[in-house]
């Protein structure tokens, strides 16, 4: 058994006066130093953020890219129609009726996609009522947006009575189905504009959007960070608008982009029954039911409008869905 007090293979300490175990101490350090890379702060945020780990997400997919690329060519569209067609859709030319064939080989013409009933260009009344719809989806869902996610906020915060309140009177809303109290808003106004739709589907439709905001906060004002803004005297305001909103907004998010698609659809068949948008305004649901009367000897007059709000309901519901994918931690 060797000699635990022979010291003939002991070697000096290379720094004399300092321990040893502090001198592997330092030695790991050094090492630590010498091969680990500090990574750039703003990148570690970013790797811990929701929203980051979301759009990495998002730039994958290609439900997410093809429905950005149709809504922007939508949104293009409403703004800009006149890029796509110098034809005027409200002129009218019996001498092009309805039985007139469409003239596949006259690309972005007046007779591309045929005529209506009124000789007027189904191609060019198509790239012009891109503007109604878009706008009625895009502001509706804006103001049901804005309502609904301040008064589910208020009602998550501040529960109690508040709670109650916000609770009973968004149960009422509700209740109220949205395409029949849309139908009894519009009979009292006497001139049926975007505008009008707009406000009849915004009154009605802010429910789901405060049912979501609030189950959010109640989730997030949980949170220990919300408690230590408590703690250290933050007021109201602070913690509602910095800490709580944008934790709480992305079911909020994911809730109204698909929504915004079903209003453009409620929109359509409003103006399809004939309680929405009225002429001369331009919309694919007034085109829908003015080719009624004529879809046995011309299917074509219906197919395009219909076939415009079929991409354009299903673009922004895909949209929705990946934004839903990439935003809910469970589904990665």
């Amino acid at each position: 058994m060797p000699d635990i007090h022979d010291e003939s293979g002991f070697e000096p300490h290379p720094k004399p006066g300092v321990d040893h175990l502090d001198y592997a101490g330092e030695q790991g350090r050094v090492v630590e130093e010498d091969t680990l890379i500090e990574p750039d702060p703003a990148k570690r945020e970013e790797a811990r953020s929701l929203w980051g780990h979301a759009w990495r997400d998002l730039r994958t997919r290609p439900i997410f890219l093809i429905s950005v690329v149709l809504i922007l060519l939508l949104v293009i569209m409403a703004i800009f129609p006149w890029a796509f067609t110098d034809t005027n859709p409200r002129a009218s030319d019996l001498v092009n009726d309805y039985l007139k064939r469409p003239d596949w080989t006259d690309f972005f013409g007046a007779g591309w996609f045929g005529y209506d009933g009124q000789g007027r260009s189904i191609y060019a009344r198509v790239i012009y009522g891109a503007r109604a719809s878009i706008t009625v989806g895009i502001c509706v869902t804006a103001l049901v947006t804005l309502l609904g996610g301040l008064t589910g906020m208020l009602a998550g915060y501040f529960g109690g009575a508040v709670d109650a309140v916000i609770s009973r009177i968004t149960d009422i809303f509700f209740g109220i189905p949205l395409l029949l109290g849309a139908l009894v808003l519009l009979g009292a106004f006497s001139a049926r504009t975007v505008w009008s739709v707009v406000i009849a589907l915004a009154v009605l439709g802010w429910t789901q959007i405060a049912r979501v905001m609030r189950g959010a906060v109640l989730t997030v004002k949980q949170a220990d960070y919300v408690m230590a803004g408590k703690a250290l005297g933050a007021g109201t305001g602070r913690l509602m608008l910095r800490h709580i909103l944008p934790n709480a907004v992305a079911p909020v998010i994911v809730v109204a982009t698909i929504a915004l698609g079903g209003y453009i659809a409620v929109e359509a068949t409003l103006s399809f029954l004939g309680i929405g948008l009225q002429e001369p305004t331009i919309s694919w649901g007034i085109d829908i039911s003015s080719a009624q009367k004529v879809i046995r000897t011309a299917p074509y007059v219906m197919f395009f409008p219909a076939a415009a709000l079929s991409i354009t309901v299903l673009a922004f519901i895909m949209l929705g869905d990946a934004v839903r994918d990439a935003l809910d931690p469970k589904l990665r």
